[in-house]
């Protein structure tokens, strides 16, 4: 099985990520990395977190070569699924676990984080998002992309808010849905080693894991939460997130 680690743009995917990755691990599937080097998958699976991108047949099928070959593992992305991935979940050749964060916070975490790298003089894929209005916009999107995936019945939905606050509880689950004992020694250890705060800013790929959730109110101006409420305001009840 191909396990798919799927979620909104800076709601702690890379953080998501390496949790699952080291679950599937502890469960007896296998290093993403390692398939990616043995079967000259870097082409499609790029960056750190074994990113696969847009989940187009092109994309996926070469993939699927390992899952054929016996090997269980998790690749990562931001898209949507199209029709070859729906298939896959329903004949249940494919996993999807999806992670999202409340598209306000989200929307304000990518325009500031493409700022600082526009500061620092290391644009980044958010530097483009020039004001608040344009990471609101560019989040409406992946409001749409959640709900693709949220009505798939085979998702697993995680919400960064959750793992955030009641870490335990949430890797649990996780660890339960991957048919692991959450009680085990070894799914503990991976556990711990995610456990909010822990990771150090050497550890590449988990970015992103302590974000204070409610900090938007605050941050963003009364026209601009106004603007959230118009565009995000008939998903967030969905989301379980309050006007």
């Amino acid at each position: 099985m191909l396990i798919l680690a799927a979620g909104m743009p800076r709601a702690g995917s890379g953080w998501h990520y390496n949790l699952v990755h080291d679950l599937v691990v502890a469960a007896g599937g296998h290093d993403a990395r390692a398939v990616r080097r043995q079967f000259l998958l870097s082409p499609i699976l790029t960056e750190v977190n074994c990113n696969i991108g847009a989940l187009t047949t092109k994309r996926l099928l070469p993939v699927l070569l390992p899952v054929l070959l016996g090997r269980q593992f998790v690749i990562k992305t931001h898209a949507g699924p199209k029709r070859l991935a729906q298939a896959l979940m329903q004949r249940g050749w494919l996993k999807p676990i999806y992670i999202y964060r409340d598209p306000r916070a989200a929307a304000l975490s990518a325009y500031e984080y493409g700022r600082r790298g526009v500061a620092d003089g290391r644009p980044n894929a958010f530097s483009y998002l020039e004001t608040v209005e344009d990471a609101i916009v560019f989040m409406q999107d992946y409001v749409r992309i959640w709900e693709t995936w949220l009505a798939a019945p085979q998702t697993l939905p995680m919400r960064y808010e959750d793992l955030l606050g009641e870490y335990d509880a949430e890797a649990n689950r996780l660890a339960a849905a991957l048919g692991l004992d959450p009680a085990r020694s070894d799914v503990q250890m991976v556990i711990e080693k995610y456990r909010p705060g822990r990771a150090s800013k050497d550890d590449r790929g988990l970015h992103f894991h302590k974000g204070q959730p409610e900090r938007f109110r605050t941050a963003l101006t009364a026209a601009q939460l106004q603007t959230c409420a118009e565009v995000f305001g008939p998903a967030l009840a969905r989301m379980g997130y309050a006007p």
